[in-house]
């Protein structure tokens, strides 16, 4: 008994304790709350208001009076930020939906503010396709911000100095044209790009191929020395690096009296399977660019074993003597075929976009998008008979790309016409289709860019021939095979597409005369010809070639075309943006609006043209027509 009310005791105590506890925490939490609120409210005393105001007791007008001043005080903060500060929070006004009739034609959904202007809010997606601008979501270090664009031109040639022909072309630095969707893949017997752009099973198209070198030569200009990895050069043992599949796979170190220098010598079994034979271990996780020097004797291949990060799958990339252009096996193998290679031949293959290129081989005129990366260069396997030497991996050899396709130039130009020819048929909307065979004039232009630099950098006379023959279709009417054309029968024009009747491109006229120019300086640098036409003080001949003659006439096509260009720009000129041709005028049809890249090709076109010429007329459509990009376009009556 004694002990149960002791318990009882205790029970009645601890209840007390513990309502005490509850009674002074409840005192404590309502004081904090009336607390804030009195903070509260001091601090949402509207400027211009005496705080004794508040003590009183405040109509709902009196109120909404005091919150609308509060609220255009917050507006006039909120206009402080600045275009690169973060938005400062604001009450949004609340919106309606509200069908917008767009022409009579089409409704849009938008929305309707209920505020005093009642302002419309259109979906983004209808203004830009509708008006042909931009814009993207934006996200910042705390907040988001949307940013609107006229255009989506982000690169316009902006030269510190005035150009020249051994330097870099325009903004072709920036160029990756091997990674292009229409570029089938890098030929292995060229290494040059092989265009799908208007035929599906790949052809040479020298514009391409001509951008494809100078884009490498614009990069060896700019970029950083590439870091490089040499793992056979034929110096000392080849044992501590050389593997074999079996025991009749051979590997020498020996003398070769046509390189005067050791090299590599392989021997492996005819019966051998695709991807064995001799191996080097490679193991390289940062430089994917492959280089080496080759000659086979007997038909074989050397092959390379990719590790990438799709689900850590083993990629083998063959490169066979056939001619074979590329083929993948849906599974793990790619190939490509590099020729006989009966010669010593130094390649340099990409790796990746080797890669890229198989995995993403497509029946369509655009390669698949493929998303893979290389994270190691395992291991070379060699196969056949053969001689191999300076195996490298590096991160770039944009001069050996360059040389590729300044090779292609001179070997593939048409020794009877000059031309580059292009054998693969052109539609233009409103002109007949131009048979394939037809030469180009930007084609013309730009080939002459590339082996002006060729030149320039491996001093070959052969490049100076082929200069010379190039001038030939500028002396031609389309009619004659050429690429000549006359407006109006006044001005001289350099046709990218031969059209009949004429289409008058200006990108494509712009590019030629910037590889006239490029000729022209290349003779008057390197062999002293002035701008007054006269021959140097020692006559040179090249073979066939008279240079004071091809100095003249060079000289004469580029003033020719810039007298035109003078002339004529004002007719590319729409007032918002320019036209990429004169069809409107010569066809009656509607006019062909250029891109935006196409535009701001012309306006790199003009500044190169203006830092050699200085001709304000150059200036003034250069100055006029960038406005465009910011929206700016011409005055109306």
């Amino acid at each position: 008994m004694l002990r149960q009310l002791l318990r009882y005791m205790r029970n009645v105590v601890f209840i007390r304790k513990y309502m005490f506890l509850v009674f002074a925490s409840s005192i404590l939490f309502f004081g904090f709350i009336f607390y804030q609120n009195n903070q509260t409210q001091c601090e949402h005393i509207p400027v211009g208001i005496k705080p004794k105001s508040m003590d009183k007791n405040l109509s709902k007008d009196q109120l909404n009076q005091l919150k609308q001043q509060w609220l255009n005080e917050l507006k006039k903060s909120q206009a402080l930020s600045g275009p690169d500060e973060p938005p400062r929070n604001d009450l949004k006004p609340s919106v309606s939906a509200i069908e917008c009739l767009i022409n009579d034609e089409e409704t849009v959904q938008c929305l309707k503010s209920s505020d005093s202007k009642a302002q419309i809010y259109m979906p983004f997606d209808f203004i830009q396709n509708y008006f042909d601008v931009y814009g993207k979501m934006k996200h910042y270090d705390g907040y988001d911000r949307f940013e609107f664009q006229q255009s989506n031109a982000k690169v316009v040639y902006d030269p510190k100095s005035p150009y020249t022909y051994t330097g870099v072309f325009m903004t072709f630095d920036s160029y990756n044209v091997e990674a292009r969707e229409r570029v089938k893949c890098i030929s292995g017997i060229t290494g040059v790009p092989l265009s799908t752009q208007w035929h599906i099973e790949g052809y040479y198209y020298g514009i391409q191929i001509a951008q494809f070198g100078m884009s490498h030569y614009s990069k060896h200009m700019t970029q950083k020395p590439p870091t490089k990895q040499v793992y056979e050069n034929a110096e000392g043992s080849v044992q501590s690096r050389w593997s074999s599949s079996n025991k009749y796979c051979l590997v020498e170190n020996e003398e070769d009296k046509e390189r005067n220098s050791r090299v590599i010598k392989f021997s492996t079994p005819d019966s051998i399977p695709l991807g064995s034979g001799a191996s080097l271990v490679l193991g390289n996780t940062m430089e994917f660019i492959l280089s080496f020097d080759l000659k086979m004797v007997a038909n074989g291949s050397l092959s390379v074993v990719l590790e990438t990060n799709d689900k850590m799958k083993q990629y083998t990339i063959h490169y066979i003597t056939n001619s074979l252009v590329i083929d993948y096996d849906l599974k793990s193998n790619i190939y490509y075929g590099i020729g006989p290679s009966r010669t010593w031949r130094h390649m340099a293959r990409d790796l990746l976009t080797d890669l890229k290129k198989g995995i993403g081989l497509t029946t369509k005129k655009q390669a698949k998008k493929v998303r893979i990366a290389i994270q190691k260069v395992s291991r070379l396997i060699v196969r056949g008979r053969g001689y191999i030497d300076n195996v490298t991996l590096s991160t770039s050899e944009h001069l050996t790309q360059f040389f590729d396709a300044s090779q292609w130039m001179y070997l593939n130009q048409d020794k009877e016409t000059g031309g580059w020819k292009n054998y693969v048929e052109r539609r233009l909307e409103g002109y007949p289709p131009i048979t394939a065979g037809w030469i180009s004039a930007m084609g013309q232009g730009q080939g002459m860019s590339v082996l002006s630099r060729a030149y320039h950098v491996f001093h070959d006379p052969k490049y100076i021939v082929a200069l010379s023959h190039a001038l030939q279709p500028f002396t031609k009417s389309s009619e004659q095979g050429g690429v000549r054309a006359t407006f109006l029968k006044t001005y001289t024009w350099y046709e990218e597409y031969p059209t009949k009747p004429s289409s008058f491109v200006l990108n494509g006229f712009m590019y030629s005369l910037i590889g006239l120019y490029d000729f022209k300086s290349l003779l008057e640098h390197e062999f002293g010809f002035g701008s007054d036409g006269e021959p140097p003080k020692v006559s040179l001949q090249f073979k066939s070639v008279n240079l004071p003659a091809t100095y003249k006439l060079v000289n004469q096509l580029y003033n020719d075309g810039m007298t035109s260009l003078k002339a004529m720009l004002p007719l590319y000129d729409g007032g918002s943006r320019t036209f990429y041709d004169l069809r409107h005028f010569i066809l009656r049809m509607p006019p062909n609006v250029a891109r935006w890249d196409y535009h701001t090709t012309h306006l790199s076109q003009l500044v190169l043209l203006y830092s050699v010429s200085k001709e304000p007329v150059l200036k003034k459509y250069f100055d006029n027509w960038s406005g465009y990009l910011r929206g700016k376009v011409a005055k109306h009556n």
